[in-house]
């Protein structure tokens, strides 16, 4: 009896063991993470590396602000009304996240984690036409502000820590394999815990790619949103209608020169009938 009650023991202490090395296990990868905010020429940009088993598995260079609306007392300390809070992505913050074959997440904290920011990304598979294929996306971003922080909100009414939420979000979608880039501005609206308050996070100078990074530190071809081709389109276009208009002219130049030769060294008939007994 002793025996059998040492080994069931044994199993559960070993059992235990496990649990706890794959739970230390998880948080080292998680802890895997880094700032290369400081490589960035641009200074509002922030660069985010996560990093398991020694390889990069997310990437995630932006620039994010968020637009939020808050409380305070009128002048009469009766009536509310309400300011509006501009709060940016500082470089410098605290960062954590984790990979999975399907779902990935990034979390950021700024001013004494005053402000957190947590990304999820999922990896879908679709059938289409031409077979299943497979793209990633923003599912889900949760933000969480302390209106009790004086730097950006100033007396705000119900001060403290609130929690805004997207809802059935599918942002940055891109095909698996790709990174996502956008210059452009975009934003998305989240619902606070602040009653009938919605905060606005901007983004912009996007880069992402939270799944199937083959190089260390090195964005796979990018997938273009439609506003960056559109913009890239208009600005090229000019130039393709100036080379277009320019080779028309030239075309139009050498068949007026080529007709111009050729007509000068035709025998000019006279017009007048009279001048025919001069000839030959």
């Amino acid at each position: 009896m002793d025996l059998r009650r040492r080994a069931l023991l044994g199993v559960n202490g070993l059992r235990v063991l496990l649990m706890l090395f794959h739970t230390v296990a998880r948080i080292m990868a998680e802890q895997e993470v880094e700032n290369l905010s400081g490589l960035s020429t641009n200074p509002e940009k922030d660069i985010f590396v996560v990093r398991e088993n020694g390889t990069t598995c997310l990437m995630a260079e932006f620039a994010a602000k968020f637009i939020v609306p808050y409380d305070v007392w009128a002048s009469n300390y009766v009536d509310l009304i309400t300011e509006q809070a501009d709060v940016s992505l500082t470089r410098g913050a605290e960062v954590k996240g984790h990979c999975g074959h399907d779902e990935s997440e990034l979390q950021v904290f700024w001013v004494d984690r005053a402000y957190a920011l947590k990304m999820l990304f999922v990896k879908e598979s679709h059938n289409t036409s031409k077979g299943p294929e497979a793209t990633w996306k923003l599912s889900k971003v949760q933000f969480v502000y302390d209106s009790s922080e004086k730097t950006h909100f100033k007396d705000a009414v119900s001060a403290g820590k609130h929690t805004a939420n997207s809802h059935h979000l599918s942002a940055l979608v891109t095909p698996a394999g790709k990174s996502y880039e956008c210059q452009a501005q975009q934003t998305i609206s989240l619902a606070s815990s602040d009653p009938q308050k919605t905060v606005t996070m901007i983004l912009s100078a996007v880069h992402i790619q939270p799944f199937d990074i083959v190089s260390d530190f090195v964005f796979s071809e990018e997938h273009k949103c439609p506003v960056d081709e559109r913009e890239q389109l208009e600005e090229t276009l000019p130039l393709i209608l100036g080379l277009i208009l320019g080779l028309v002219i030239v075309v139009t130049l050498v068949i007026y020169h080529i007709h111009h030769k050729m007509t000068a060294n035709q025998v000019q008939i006279p017009r007048d009938r009279s001048q025919y007994k001069h000839m030959g």
